[in-house]
């Protein structure tokens, strides 16, 4: 209903109609709600002295999630860039939460297997074995004696390959929400954490070496390949998928493990006397006199980590509860 009035000529004009009271109380109802916000920010600066957005802990809204530890002072300079640590101010703190390892658990990491059952764990193990056994050879891990060089350029390629299946496998369950309206049941950010815990793997190994042209183009046709391969891969059965990269992280465990035999063994004399990369500390939140022993033991705990993930997931249904929240 509509506010009118006559004119002298005998026509209504309308004064005030509903559209228009709508347009009126808008911008008063958004300069309160303004108002508000800026006065709760007024209220969480004077009560903590720092606006959350400034400040390295976690969002407000999730108080009830452990805090993220203060990472160790770094005295001395890295061998790996000669970069100082400053402390909590340091923290970068877009990492998504991931798990920190303690002394204990790190070293207490067994070589397990989970065997397969029917015809598609059977076709996701045996499929690791034949790619396993390939690159293998071709990267000359078979061969002559591994040296530090040559596990670096095994690690720098495995952990490309290795940091594509978690976002692969969130990105189709991201859609597959989207396009059937229906929720992830928490898959989602367990992947993406996984895959971002892969990279990091990455760009520690990256601390102490960066790759040439060539191995730079062999990494970019394998990420081609099996980004695709691995995407269609669990648009078709999600199960594969996790059953594999169980399988994967597997061997992932069993090459660290033998990598650490090889640096307590003498084999590799450069590593044994090498810092901890700064980015390391900070991501593991090793202690100001850590190793690359020390480094090393957290990426195995990780990818143990990561073989118990996938082989839960690839024993649930795609409809039913992940079991791992924010950084478990």
């Amino acid at each position: 209903m509509a506010l009118s009035s006559t004119c002298a000529t005998g026509r209504r004009l309308c004064l005030v109609t509903p559209r228009a009271v709508r347009l009126l109380a808008s911008p008063v109802r958004s300069f309160a709600t303004c108002t508000a916000w800026r006065a709760a920010d007024e209220n969480a600066v004077k009560s903590t002295g720092t606006h959350f957005r400034a400040n390295i802990k976690n969002h407000p809204m999730y108080e009830d999630l452990p805090k993220p530890a203060e990472v160790p002072q770094q005295a001395d300079q890295s061998a790996a860039g000669g970069v100082k640590l400053s402390g909590a101010e340091q923290y970068e703190d877009y990492v998504m939460p991931h798990l920190v390892w303690g002394k204990d658990e790190t070293e207490c990491v067994v070589v397990t297997h989970h065997p397969p059952v029917d015809k598609v764990d059977k076709l996701a193990y045996y499929t690791v074995k034949c790619l396993r056994f390939g690159f293998d050879v071709l990267s000359g891990y078979k061969f002559g004696n591994l040296d530090e060089i040559k596990w670096l350029r095994r690690i720098i390629f495995l952990e490309t390959v290795a940091g594509v299946p978690g976002m692969m496998g969130a990105m189709a369950r991201h859609l597959q929400s989207l396009r059937r309206f229906q929720r992830d049941h928490g898959w989602i950010h367990t992947l993406l954490e996984e895959a971002e815990n892969e990279r990091m793997h990455l760009l520690t190994a990256l601390e102490l070496r960066q790759p040439g042209k060539i191995f730079r183009f062999n990494v970019l046709c394998a990420q081609f390949i099996f980004t695709n391969a691995f995407f269609i891969a669990y648009l078709c059965s999600p199960r594969f998928c996790h059953r594999f990269v169980g399988y994967l992280e597997e061997d992932a465990v069993k090459t660290y493990t033998h990598c650490l035999e090889q640096l307590d063994s003498g084999h590799l004399k450069m590593w044994a006397r090498m810092p901890a990369p700064p980015i390391a500390i900070q991501y593991w939140r090793l202690g100001d006199k850590a190793m690359m022993r020390d480094v090393i033991l957290a990426i195995r705990a990780d990818e143990a980590h990561h073989r118990l993930v996938n082989h839960t997931l690839g024993s649930l249904k795609p409809d039913e509860k992940n079991p791992f929240g924010p950084g478990q």
